[in-house]
């Protein structure tokens, strides 16, 4: 009979031991969101680009519009800074978590 392998986790600031399972071992782990990368929370489609490749923006300042469930969605500059790359067009439809746009 195999032996069981424990593992020590940590839940806020207290230590358990426990077996992790194969669909935990195997999950797509959290990473947090680069703010030079502008990506779509939820599929839709591109109804407008506001911006154009390097152009200079503001924090706050409008990208896009992605409509997604029948709203337009204003996609905003969660940073200052340059735009480097336009990786979308009007019209195009777009998955989950696809680039839209990159700072410099």
């Amino acid at each position: 009979m195999a032996k069981e392998e424990f593992q020590k986790i940590v839940v806020l600031g207290s230590e358990y031991k426990t077996r992790l399972t194969k669909k935990y071992e195997n999950r797509i782990k959290w990473e947090a969101p680069n703010p030079k990368e502008i990506k779509a929370y939820i599929p839709g489609t591109i109804i407008e680009v506001k911006v154009k490749e390097g152009q200079e923006v503001k924090e706050g300042d409008l990208l896009l519009i992605l409509e997604a469930m029948k709203m337009k969605n204003e996609i905003t500059a969660p940073i200052a800074g340059v735009i480097s790359k336009i990786l979308v067009k009007t019209e195009e439809k777009v998955p989950k978590n696809h680039l839209m746009v990159l700072f410099k």
